[in-house]
């Protein structure tokens, strides 16, 4: 039974120094299991040595150049993030919401999430050295979930973000989290990119080709907490950089589940600057609903099960995709007797970039591509490749 302890408590051992092996050596000691010893041959308690010490002292600077990193970057970044306070008046009744935006630059801009202040009768923002004043809405995308809007530069010292590349971002990377969750200003919260390249879908109700929801490529997705009321607000990297705003979350609970959405900077970048020019954003479009063309799918469509790309699942009237005539797979016919879903087209690249799913669609329509353009698909169509030249 001493035999099986020992089993048991040294593979707990490796475990548990396995998950930390990121953390200093004096940490990591800290699980260390030693075997029974008769107390006839037990060695009396020894001062540390000269070697210990100095690893002591070495995990000591590490911590404190670590702690103070986030330090600085806490005290560069946060007197840029601030806390929007918005309501919208229904005849008597007022209902209220807050969420965070960020400095963009010296003229009063701020970005925040549109679905922080859509509706908003009025706008509050609240700085981090206090001061409170009002905005006014100057531009907004329902379709990347940004908005802009507008305080007098002149109420107090502003301090416009610093941007960092998105496109940089890595998995495992430490990233920085700074807003306002359930109303508490001025919050850092600290993880790691968890994931890219995810999508997610946001209400896109002015749309004349989409359903309700239109997608946003390249989120990043972390772990770093992010709860109600940190909408609007910055991811930062190691640098101090934004590197995306934090936006939504997936949860149960409506509270943090360590599954949190980035929108990131390179789409900020491009979004931002023609909502202060022009107060909205044109998306290119081809009107269409699609989906990863999957294994399974292709199975149930008859289609070999290798192929990979872009199932059209439908075409709405009268729209580019239409006009181009590409085909859904909505259609039915009737074939021995049984009612079948028919394979619609599958878009296997686009100007000759090769699409394997759905996202590489939208990524490379929103990073690639204006309203006006035309693309030219490659589409697998009664099983050979044809081209297709659609103006968007």
């Amino acid at each position: 039974m001493k035999s099986l302890t020992k089993i048991l408590l040294i593979g707990l051992m490796v475990v548990l120094v396995s998950a930390c092996s990121f953390l200093p050596s004096s940490l990591i000691n800290l699980f260390s299991v030693s075997t029974e010893v008769p107390a006839a041959q037990a060695t009396p308690t020894q001062a540390p040595t000269l070697e210990a010490r100095k690893n002591n002292d070495l995990d000591s600077d590490i911590l404190a150049v670590v702690q103070s990193t986030f330090q600085n970057i806490y005290t560069n970044v946060n007197p840029s993030v601030v806390n929007i306070q918005v309501a919208e008046y229904f005849g008597p009744q007022i209902i209220s919401g807050e969420g965070s935006g960020f400095v963009w630059d010296s003229e009063g801009h701020i970005v925040t999430n549109n679905h922080v202040v859509d509706g908003a009768s009025d706008i509050t923002v609240i700085f981090s050295d206090g001061t409170t004043t009002s905005a006014t809405l100057v531009g907004t995308d329902p379709e990347s979930d940004l908005a802009v809007i507008k305080v007098d530069p002149g109420v107090t010292t502003l301090y416009p973000v610093i941007l960092g590349d998105s496109h940089a971002v890595q998995v495992g990377d430490i990233v920085i989290a700074i807003g306002n969750p359930y109303g508490l200003s001025g919050t850092m919260t600290q993880g790691i990119v968890s994931a890219l390249s995810r999508s997610l879908s946001v209400d896109d109700e002015t749309s004349p080709f989409y359903s309700s929801t239109y997608t946003i490529p390249d989120i990043i997705q972390t772990d770093t907490a992010i709860n109600p009321g940190n909408s609007g607000g910055v991811l930062v990297n190691m640098a101090g950089e934004v590197i995306g705003v934090t936006s939504a979350i997936q949860s149960s609970s409506d509270s943090n589940a360590g599954i949190g959405f980035v929108i990131p900077s390179h789409i900020v970048k491009r979004v931002v600057p023609v909502l202060i020019e022009d107060g909205s954003y044109d998306h290119p479009r081809l009107g269409i609903s699609a989906t990863t063309l999957t294994p399974a799918i292709a199975e149930s469509l008859g289609l070999d099960t290798s192929i990979k790309g872009v199932l059209v699942v439908d075409v709405t009237s009268n729209s580019p995709a239409d006009k181009a005539g590409l085909v859904g797979s909505s259609q039915q016919r009737t074939i021995s007797g049984r009612i079948t879903t028919i394979a619609g087209d599958v878009i296997t690249a686009i100007d000759g970039q090769v699409l394997e799913t759905y996202e590489d669609l939208v990524s490379y329509m929103f990073n690639n591509t204006e309203v006006g353009q035309k693309v030219t698909l490659s589409i697998l169509r009664d099983g050979r490749i044809i081209e297709v030249v659609v103006t968007l």
